[in-house]
C-alpha cells in the first residue's frame, strides 16, 4: 500500500480517484441498458426469457421462472443445518435492530378544530434483486428483506439469476426462506430490474427495488427510478480506518483487506496519526496477501485504491474522514467514542478493536446496505422507513379556517394563483 502524507493535494487527488468509481460514470453502458428495459417493457416475458437465454445461458419459460417450494426445501437441505442456524441467529439480530426504527402515525388536534398529522403506511410490494453465481451473498438477502418485513410490506418479491441448469444459488434461497420472501423469480441483470419495475406476464410489478448488482443492474435501477422507487445506485465497497498509535497493526491490516477482497474497484484507506503504525500495517498487509484466497483481486484493489495517509494530528485525520465520507468507518484510537462524536459523514461506524467491519456485514444487526462514493454526506443506510410511505393529514374547522383565510388568499394572489385564493374565499361568501 502506498504511504502518503495527508495534505490538501493528496486529499484532493484521492477524492477525485474515488469518484471515478461512481456508477454515474458508466455512461458507455447506458444505451445498452435502455434497450433492455424498453424490450422488457414492450414484450414482457418474451424479452425476459430471450435475455435469460442470452446472458445466463438458461432456457426459461413461464412454467419454470418461479422458484417452487420443493426447490427451496432442497436448497435448505443443501446448505446444511449449521449454516441455517447461523443465518437464523443473524436474522434475529437484524430483525431486532430494525424493529427499533418503527415509527407510528401521529395526529395533533388543537382547540380551534385544527387537526394535523402524519400517517405512516408500508408500501404494498417490495422487490429485491440478488446477484447470482460467485457474487451471491445470502447476507444481503437478509439485509434487504428483513427491514421490509418489519415495516409491514405485504408482498416481497425476489429476482435472482439462474445458472445454465435453471437452478438458483442454494444459499440465496435458504436466506430468502429465513427472511420471509413471498415469491422468487429466476431472472437476472437489467432485464430483471425492468421486469420488477414494469411487470411482465410472470413477474409482478413492485413499488420499490432494493439490492446490489453489477454495472448493468445499477444503471437499470437508475433508469427505472421514478417508475419505481429504489434504495440507491451503489458503487464499489469501501473502508476507512481512522487510527492512532494505540491501534494493533495486524487488526488494521486485516480489516482493510476485508473490503479490498470484494472487487478490484474496492477502496481501503488508513488515516493515521502514527507513521510507524502506517509502516507496520503495510508490512502486515503483505504478510496476509500470501495466505488469502482472493489475493489477486486484493492486490489490484490496493494498487488502484489502497492508501495509507499520515495525518499531523487527530483533528486533521477526522477532517479527512468527514470529507471522504466512507461507506464503512472503523475508529481504532485510544478513545474511539470521543472521536465518533466528531464524525459527520459515514455509512456505518465501528468503534474499538473488537468491532471489525465484518461484524456489520453479517451479524450485529444494523444494515450493511450503505451509502458509497461519498454519498454518506446525504444518504443513510437502508432502513425500515425506506419501506414506509408518509402521508400528511390536514383537517380544519370553519373557525380555524376563518382565522387564516385572509393570509392564505393574500399569499395565493401574490403568486398569481387566483383560483387558489378563490377556493378559500368562496367558503366565506355572504
Amino acid at each position: 500500500m502506498r504511504i502518503l502524507k495527508l495534505t490538501q493535494e493528496t486529499k484532493r487527488d484521492l477524492l477525485g480517484s474515488l469518484l471515478k468509481r461512481s456508477p454515474n460514470n458508466y455512461g458507455e453502458y447506458e444505451s445498452a441498458v435502455a434497450d433492455i428495459i424498453a424490450a422488457v417493457r414492450e414484450r414482457g416475458d418474451e424479452a425476459l426469457f430471450d435475455y435469460t437465454k442470452r446472458f445466463d445461458h438458461c432456457d426459461m419459460d413461464a412454467e419454470r421462472i418461479r422458484v417452487t417450494k420443493e426447490e427451496i426445501e432442497e436448497a435448505c437441505s443443501e446448505v446444511g443445518d449449521e449454516f441455517l442456524k447461523v443465518m437464523e441467529r443473524s436474522a434475529e439480530n437484524i430483525r431486532a435492530f430494525h424493529a427499533k426504527q418503527l415509527r407510528t402515525s401521529w395526529f395533533d388536534p388543537k382547540p380551534d378544530g385544527t387537526i394535523l398529522g402524519m400517517r405512516l403506511t408500508p408500501i404494498a410490494t417490495s422487490g429485491v434483486y440478488v446477484p447470482g453465481g460467485k457474487a451471491a451473498y445470502p447476507s444481503s438477502v437478509l439485509m434487504n428483506v428483513l427491514p421490509a418485513r418489519v415495516a409491514g410490506v405485504g408482498r416481497i418479491v425476489m429476482a435472482t439469476p439462474p445458472g445454465p441448469d435453471g437452478r438458483v444459488n442454494a444459499g440465496t434461497l435458504a436466506a430468502a426462506h429465513i427472511a420471509g420472501v413471498d415469491e422468487i423469480y429466476k431472472a437476472g441483470g437489467a432485464q430483471a430490474i425492468a421486469a420488477m419495475a414494469f411487470g411482465t406476464e410472470s413477474v409482478p410489478r413492485v413499488d420499490k427495488i432494493t439490492g446490489p448488482g453489477n454495472i448493468f443492474v445499477a444503471l437499470a435501477k437508475k433508469a427505472c427510478f421514478g417508475y419505481v422507487s429504489i434504495d440507491s445506485i451503489a458503487g464499489p465497497s469501501e473502508i476507512l480506518v481512522l487510527a492512532d498509535e494505540t491501534a494493533n497493526p495486524r487488526y488494521v491490516a486485516a480489516d482493510l483487506l476485508s473490503q479490498a477482497e470484494h472487487d478490484e474497484l474496492a477502496s481501503a484507506i488508513l488515516v493515521t496519526t502514527s507513521e510507524e503504525l502506517g509502516e507496520r500495517v503495510a508490512r502486515e498487509v503483505e504478510g496476509f496477501l500470501a495466505m488469502l484466497s482472493r489475493r489477486d483481486i486484493i492486490r489490484k484493489s490496493l494498487e488502484n485504491y489502497g492508501y495509507i495517509l499520515i495525518a499531523q494530528n487527530l483533528e486533521e485525520a477526522v477532517e479527512a474522514a468527514n470529507e471522504i465520507a466512507s461507506e464503512h468507518l472503523e475508529i481504532l484510537t485510544k478513545d474511539p467514542f470521543s472521536v465518533m462524536t466528531r464524525i459527520r459523514n459515514a455509512g456505518a461506524i465501528f468503534l474499538g478493536e473488537y468491532s471489525s467491519e465484518p461484524l456489520g456485514d453479517y451479524y450485529a444487526g444494523p444494515n450493511h446496505i450503505l451509502p458509497t462514493n461519498g454519498t454518506a454526506r446525504f444518504f443513510s443506510p437502508l432502513n425500515v422507513e425506506d419501506f414506509m410511505k408518509k402521508t400528511s393529514i390536514v383537517s380544519y374547522s370553519r373557525n380555524a379556517l376563518e382565522e387564516a383565510h385572509a393570509d392564505i388568499e393574500f399569499f395565493a394572489e401574490r403568486e398569481g394563483l387566483t383560483a387558489h385564493a378563490n377556493s378559500v374565499r368562496v367558503r366565506f361568501e355572504d
